[in-house]
C-alpha cells in the first residue's frame, strides 16, 4: 500500500526535531543547513547523528557554548540540544537560528508579527513557529483553520485500532501500541501520545512540512512549471519511466487532468509516489499487464477469484484505491487494486489518472479535506459521527511524507518564495496534555561500519537519484565535501571515496559531471557516475560551453556519449534534441532551472 523505505526515511527525518508543548516558553534551534550532531561542543567531539535543514531541536538552554579547543569549521559557538528525550548533543551556531515559541495559548502578543498571528486568530503556541517562517518567507499566508472539538476528544476519535499505523522501524516505543494488531505489512499499531504528535500541527511549522497545510487545488500561477514540477517528483520511479517507454507522458497527463479538474498536480504525483513507491513492487497495479503467479499464495487466491490470470490486463490504479489493509490482508494487493479499477473502468492510463483524480476531487476536496493533512485526519466536519472517518489512508506519517516532496520540488524550481496559503488547524484546549507527551528523536543508527543498506537505497535516502552505474539529483554548485558527509549519514563513516575526471581523490570543491563516486556498504562497493543535468563539460557548472557542446551533438558535429549524453538530455526523455538545447539556454539565461 505504501513505500515503505521511503515512508520510514521521512519519518527518520521527521523525528531528528522535537518540541515541547507544555513548558512555559521553549527556545529551539531551527536548522537552516544540514550539519552534523556532536557529542560535545567541537569538531573534534564524536558525530552521532546529521541535523537536516528545516528541522527542529529544543534548546537544553537558551545559551551557547564555546569550543574551548578552538578547532575549524565553526565560526560560531554551540548550541545544546535535546535528540532524544533526556539525551543531549550539540550543534554548531552557523547552522542554527533560535526560534523562541510560547508554549501556552494565553499570552499576550509582543512583536508585530505575533500581533499579526494573534489578529488572525492563531493561539499564542502557535506563534514562534510562524513568526520564524514568516521572517523566512514574507510572501507565505497562514490561515487559521477553526476546529470546534477539545484536542483530547479528537485524539480519541483518531484512537480505534487500526485506524491509524506507524512503520515498525520508528523505534520510539512511546509511539508503538503493541495490543493493536495490524493488517499493513511493515506497519504496527500507534499509541495515543503518537497520534498526538503527528497531528498536532506545531510540530510541523518548518519549511520542510508545512506544505502538509497547503490546499490542493489547480494554481493557474504555476501553470507553466507544473510538469516540470511532476517529473521532479517522479521522474525517476518505476511508474513513470515504464509508461514513458511505452509512449505515454504521466506528467502531462496529470496536468492537464488536475487543470480540468482543479486538483493540484503536485499534490497528485506526490500521492501516487507515497502510494505505489520509486521501485517497480507494486508492477501489477500500474502496468496494465498483470498476470498471477499459481505457485505463490495471493497469486493462486487470485486465479480462484477471477478465474483467470490475467483477468485484469489493461486495467490501472495509480492511487492504491481499493487497498485497505483487511482486503490485502485477506486477498492481496493485486487483486483489491485491479479489481478496484476494473469496477470503476478504469481500463487505459488515461481513464485510471482521470477518474482515481475525480475521486480525490469530488470526494475529499469537495468534503472539507482540501489538504494532505486534512485527507489523513478528517477533523474539519460539523457533523461529530463523520469525524474521523473516510480517511484516505492510514499510515500518520503520510501528509508529513507528502509534504518534504513538495518542499523539495518548490525548492528545486526556485519558486520557494511564491504566496503560498496554508490552512492550519486549531483545536479547543490544545494546553491539555496528552499521556506520555512523545520525547522527539529516534537515535541516528550507528555510522561508525558500513551499512548493511544497498547502495541504491543508500542513494535514494541521502536524496539523490540512483541509476545502475550511475548518481544524479544533484544540484549545480554542490559541494563535495557536502556531498560526501551527506551519504555518509546514511552509508556510514569512511565509507564513500570521490574522484576527479582524472582518476585524483578529491575532498572538497564543486561536483561536476564526470566525477565518481565509490561507495562500500557491507557486502560489497558500487562505482557511480556523476551526472549534473546540464553540465555536459565537466566543470560543474551550465554555461556557453555546455550549450555549444548540446548544439554541436545536434548537428552530428562533437557526439556525446555516456556520461555526458546523460547530462546533455536535461529533458530526461533519453534524447538529446532542442528542447535540451532550450533548456539549457533558459538555464543560462535565468529563466527556468533545470530539474536535477
Amino acid at each position: 500500500m505504501k513505500n515503505i523505505y521511503y515512508i520510514f526515511f521521512s519519518i527518520f527525518l521527521m523525528f531528528l526535531f522535537v518540541i515541547d508543548v507544555n513548558a512555559a516558553t521553549t527556545a529551539r534551534a531551527y536548522i537552516n543547513s544540514t550539519c552534523n550532531v556532536r557529542t560535545g561542543p567541537g569538531t573534534q567531539n564524536k558525530k552521532i547523528a546529521t541535523a537536516y535543514i528545516g528541522a527542529y531541536y529544543t534548546l537544553v538552554e537558551d545559551k551557547t557554548y564555546q569550543d574551548t579547543n578552538n578547532h575549524y569549521d565553526c565560526n560560531s559557538d554551540w548550541y545544546q540540544i535535546y535528540y532524544n528525550g533526556s539525551k543531549t548533543a550539540y550543534v554548531c551556531g552557523d547552522h542554527v537560528d533560535v526560534v523562541r515559541s510560547h508554549s501556552t495559548d494565553d499570552v499576550a502578543p509582543s512583536t508585530t508579527c505575533e500581533t499579526e498571528m494573534s489578529n488572525l486568530g492563531f493561539p499564542s503556541s502557535y506563534w514562534g513557529g510562524l513568526c520564524a517562517l514568516k521572517e523566512r518567507h514574507p510572501n507565505w499566508q497562514f490561515v487559521p483553520l477553526k476546529i470546534n472539538y477539545d484536542w483530547s476528544y479528537i485524539i480519541e476519535k483518531e484512537s480505534p485500532c487500526g485506524w491509524n499505523l506507524i512503520y515498525d522501524n520508528d523505534i520510539n516505543s512511546s509511539f508503538i501500541d503493541s495490543t493493536c494488531t495490524a493488517y499493513d505489512s511493515g506497519y504496527v499499531g500507534i499509541t495515543q501520545t503518537g497520534i498526538a504528535y503527528y497531528m498536532d500541527p506545531r510540530n510541523f511549522l518548518s519549511d520542510r512540512f508545512i506544505f502538509q497545510f497547503q490546499a490542493l487545488n489547480y494554481d493557474n500561477n504555476f501553470a507553466s512549471t507544473y510538469i516540470n514540477a511532476v517529473t521532479n517528483i517522479i521522474g525517476s520511479s518505476s511508474v513513470y519511466k515504464y509508461h514513458l517507454n511505452l509512449g505515454t507522458n504521466l506528467a502531462e497527463l496529470i496536468n492537464s487532468n488536475g487543470q480540468a479538474l482543479n486538483v493540484s498536480p503536485i499534490f497528485t504525483a506526490s500521492r501516487i509516489l507515497q502510494e505505489l513507491g520509486s521501485n517497480d513492487t507494486l508492477y501489477s497495479l500500474y502496468s496494465g499487464d498483470y498476470k498471477a503467479d499459481p505457485n505463490t499464495t495471493y497469486g493462486k487466491k487470485f486465479i480462484e477469484l477471477t478465474g483467470n490470470a490475467s483477468a485484469y490486463k489493461g486495467y490501472y490504479n495509480f492511487y492504491n484505491f481499493g487497498v485497505s489493509d483487511s482486503c490485502v490482508q485477506e486477498n492481496g494487493t493485486a487483486y483489491c487494486g485491479l479489481n478496484y479499477a476494473y469496477r470503476q473502468g478504469w481500463n487505459s492510463v488515461s481513464a485510471a489518472i482521470q477518474g482515481g483524480l475525480k475521486q480525490i476531487a469530488n470526494n475529499y476536496i469537495a468534503n472539507n479535506q482540501n489538504t494532505g493533512y486534512l485527507q489523513k485526519f478528517n477533523v474539519n466536519q460539523s457533523n461529530s459521527a463523520s469525524v474521523a472517518t473516510h480517511q484516505y489512508m492510514t499510515n500518520v506519517a503520510a501528509p508529513s511524507s507528502e509534504s518534504a516532496t513538495t518542499y523539495k520540488t518548490y525548492s528545486d524550481l526556485g519558486i520557494l518564495e511564491s504566496s503560498f496559503i496554508f490552512y492550519i488547524p486549531v483545536y479547543n484546549n490544545m494546553n491539555t496534555t496528552i499521556t506520555n507527551t512523545p520525547n522527539g528523536a529516534v537515535d541516528m543508527p550507528d555510522t561508525s561500519t558500513p551499512s548493511t543498506l544497498p547502495i541504491s537505497t543508500i542513494i535514494t535516502s541521502s536524496g539523490y537519484k540512483y541509476q545502475s552505474g550511475y548518481i544524479s539529483g544533484i544540484s549545480v554548485g554542490s559541494d563535495i565535501s557536502t556531498i560526501k558527509s551527506t551519504i555518509e549519514s546514511v552509508s556510514g563513516s569512511n565509507t564513500v571515496s570521490i574522484y576527479n575526471q582524472a582518476g585524483s581523490i578529491v575532498s572538497s570543491g564543486v561536483m561536476a559531471t564526470g566525477y565518481k563516486i565509490i561507495i562500500n556498504n557491507a557486502s560489497g562497493s558500487e562505482t557511480l557516475n556523476v551526472v549534473v543535468k546540464g553540465d555536459t563539460s565537466g566543470d560543474g557548472k551550465i554555461n556557453a560551453l555546455d550549450l555549444l557542446q548540446v548544439q554541436k551533438n545536434i548537428l552530428g558535429i562533437n557526439t556525446l556519449s555516456g556520461t555526458y549524453k546523460l547530462a546533455g538530455d536535461t529533458s530526461g526523455d533519453g534524447k538529446i534534441n532542442a528542447l535540451d538545447l532550450l533548456q539549457v539556454q533558459k538555464h543560462i539565461l535565468g529563466l527556468s532551472t533545470i530539474v536535477q
